[in-house]
């Protein structure tokens, strides 16, 4: 497979059955869980889809879909039967999964309509989320063995699903936030994020953010936003070290060629997934 040119410090670029994925290289080092995050490419979809999507909601053949989903768990070591998905609409619902949830949203109808993370602290147990541009942030308490995803668009970050997800570890399952373990991204950067000043006030209205490390303003009255840089300041608020916390160093609109980018592709496009899942030898 000729793979596009990829740099990152930070992530890994694996390729397995001529399956493309990322891995953080600061996760790699927890030897109990398994993650990944999906490229554009080494699926069977075809046209605007062409060729690794996986969503069933965006009109792609779900046979297709189906099949990426069974060729990405193969590569990289997911049982398909232990998936279970998210049903994001940008709000900050965190949902807690167990084996009984396993299926939905892939093999299964979803049965909630607004879930943008989901947390567990079962082996076994694959929580899979969505993304085009939006933020994806990987959660791993290396103490309890309690993990989550969390989709952030800038409605979720603003809405502070970050601080969401923490409070849900710590209440629900007696996390200490200074073992927790946080990676941002990939995602669409400062360096291709314009967003205009109806939208830069709900960032303005925060006012334990740091505006100007997360806002470069333009001349036309637009906005340069980080939403990595947001994120990472609101999980630094909810307890999380600072040096417990990862940022990708990969634009998704500046690698379209590697990855699906909602922006690139003016919305015709498929769609990425993150995945993790703690092992089941971890029983």
């Amino acid at each position: 497979m000729n793979l596009p040119k990829f740099n990152s410090e930070i992530m890994n670029l694996n390729v397995q059955n001529d399956v493309p994925f990322l891995t953080y290289k600061a996760l790699e080092k927890l030897p109990f869980i398994t993650h990944a995050f999906s490229t554009r490419l080494g699926g069977v979809s075809t046209g605007e889809f062409s060729t690794m999507n996986l969503a069933f909601n965006r009109g792609d053949n779900p046979d297709n879909v189906t099949e990426n989903y069974k060729r990405l768990c193969k590569a990289v070591g997911f049982s398909f039967d232990s998936l279970v998905a998210s049903a994001q609409d940008h709000h900050t619902f965190v949902r807690k999964v167990t084996e009984n949830d396993c299926g939905i949203g892939i093999s299964k109808p979803r049965d909630i309509q607004s879930v943008d993370a989901l947390v567990t602290d079962r082996p076994g147990v694959t929580l899979v989320t969505y993304y085009a541009d939006c933020t994806p942030i990987f959660f791993v308490d290396k103490a309890k063995k309690v993990i989550a995803l969390a989709h952030a668009g800038w409605r979720g970050t603003v809405g502070k699903i970050c601080e969401q997800v923490v409070h849900t570890m710590v209440n629900d399952y007696n996390s200490n936030p200074a073992d927790i373990i946080c990676c941002i991204g990939p995602a669409i950067s400062k360096c291709c994020y314009e967003i205009d000043e109806s939208c830069y006030k709900h960032f303005a209205d925060i006012p334990e953010l740091d505006l100007e490390k997360i806002m470069t303003p333009k001349e036309n009255g637009k906005y340069m936003a980080d939403l990595l840089e947001t994120n990472r300041q609101i999980l630094i608020q909810s307890g999380i070290k600072a040096e417990n916390i990862t940022v990708s160093d990969v634009c998704t609109k500046c690698n379209s060629n590697l990855l699906w980018s909602h922006r690139a592709t003016n919305g015709h496009r498929g769609t990425m997934s993150a995945f993790m899942c703690i092992n089941e030898n971890n029983k």
